[in-house]
């Protein structure tokens, strides 16, 4: 590009030389190529913008359609499916059909308007070698000269509308880049080993702003304490440890850790401290062991063995064909539900977290691997403050506080054979979700038994 440009200020000091007059002339058709490639820009950058925009929606079909073709094919939608992936593939021909042909029309444009000056040229400049103003010489040397000069500078116009097409694509990327972030830090202090008291203060959240799910939320959890939060589906138990994992900001009130509020931690040594455990836990592609060794990335191989260990005394780890080396396949898919959560848990072992927060799974396992994750989860809450959301009975009984949340309140709170005597929201809530697994789960422990019996 650099050098283009060296050669059209070189040959315009040539054809001055030659007939400043004619080169006068030429010039004065510049303005038509600048309006044309300044249009050509910004069209170039209208439909490489669709072009990228519908091909991540075509992306996000394919992803969707990949991951759902279980349920496509049990609800016989597959021709539904197609349909939808056609029409977006229709779509996505034509925005491109449209991206080319601007692209290919550059050149055969911006090269008419040379042809235009060519004959402009020849015109004017074939009268002045017949009034005998120049010569026949000078007249050919300026038509050779004038190519050198014009095509360098139909290539720079060209090259600034293609230019377009990586610019457009680095946009979205800098969008993203430059995002305002939605949780905002109000200073970075350094975090130093927490003991784990949390307290929420008159705390106020709203998703979206419509709608308050958190409104004027307090409470107290000690340092060590395990705490069960239980309610209704949308009660706001998600928010309020999404809120203390500081993945969304809430619009009011405080939330202290160790009595320090958290926007003045240094987020990414904050979180730390905090074990997670989704209610579907994530697994990456690759081995058992390293995706419990994501919870500490520096750790050996000797820890990342010692934290599966730790896990329900390693039995699970017998019924992986190639123990700690065995591939999960992409997002864990060859590992069963429960083993998933047996090396989410371990993976927050090895972290070694003051915080332990859990979103217990609501799929059913099998009698054996439930009594491993219990025995699991008993493991990792030792000597942790922990805050679970519960839908089993065995962490609900087994914990220290149970806080019953309704629309963003908490209404109840206590032991579960206090809350039960109470007969409130509670004992609602148990006949409705816990009380089926009562003699579930006395059967399961009694099955349990002889297994090791």
């Amino acid at each position: 590009l650099l050098s283009r440009v060296l050669v059209v200020f070189i040959m315009m000091a040539v054809l001055l030389t030659i007939q400043p007059g004619l080169t006068l002339l030429m010039l004065a058709m510049s303005p038509f190529v600048v309006a044309l490639a300044l249009s050509f820009r910004r069209l170039a950058r209208r439909v490489t913008q669709n072009a990228r925009r519908i091909l991540a929606q075509v992306n996000a079909n394919i992803q969707e359609s990949v991951s759902g073709i279980a349920v496509a094919k049990s609800f016989r939608q597959e021709a539904t499916m197609y349909g939808e992936f056609a029409a977006l593939n229709e779509r996505t021909y034509k925005v491109n059909l449209t991206r080319g042909l601007t692209f290919v029309s550059i050149f055969p444009v911006l090269g008419g308007t040379f042809g235009i000056a060519l004959a402009t040229v020849l015109y004017f400049g074939g009268r002045n070698v017949l009034a005998g103003t120049i010569s026949p010489g000078e007249w050919f040397l300026f038509i050779q000269a004038m190519g050198y000069f014009w095509f360098p500078m139909i290539n720079i116009a060209s090259f600034w509308s293609q230019f377009q097409d990586g610019l457009s694509a680095a946009e979205r990327v800098f969008a993203l880049m430059d995002a305002e972030p939605r949780v905002i830090q109000t200073a970075r202090r350094p975090v130093p080993k927490l003991k784990g008291r949390v307290e929420f203060r008159h705390v106020t959240f709203s998703y979206t702003g419509d709608e308050v799910v958190l409104p004027d939320f307090s409470l107290t959890v000690e340092a060590g304490e395990t705490i069960a939060l239980v309610g209704h589906t949308g009660a706001g138990k998600t928010s309020v440890t999404r809120l203390l994992a500081r993945f969304y900001e809430f619009q009011s009130g405080q939330i202290l850790v160790d009595g320090q509020d958290i926007r003045t931690f240094d987020l990414a040594q904050y979180r730390r401290q905090l074990g997670i455990v989704p209610q579907e836990p994530f697994l990456f592609s690759g081995t058992v062991g390293d995706n419990i060794r994501y919870g500490k990335p520096e750790a050996d191989d000797a820890a990342v063995e010692e934290a599966a260990r730790q896990v329900a005394g390693g039995d699970w780890l017998e019924d992986l064909p190639d123990g700690l080396q065995t591939d999960v396949g992409e997002r864990g898919a060859r590992l069963s539900m429960g083993q998933r959560q047996l090396v989410a848990l371990a993976r927050v072992l090895l972290q070694d977290p003051a915080i332990f927060i859990l979103d217990e799974a609501t799929a059913s396992v099998d009698p054996f691997t439930e009594a491993l994750i219990q025995e699991g989860l008993e493991t990792v809450m030792q000597g942790r403050t922990s805050i679970l959301i519960a839908h089993r009975l065995f962490t609900v009984r087994n914990a220290d506080r149970i806080i019953v949340i309704r629309d963003g309140r908490i209404i109840e709170e206590g032991d579960h054979e206090g809350l039960l005597a109470q007969g409130g929201h509670y004992a609602e809530l148990y006949n409705t979700y816990f009380r089926h697994q009562s003699l579930e789960y006395i059967e399961r422990r009694e099955q349990m038994e002889s297994l090791n019996h």
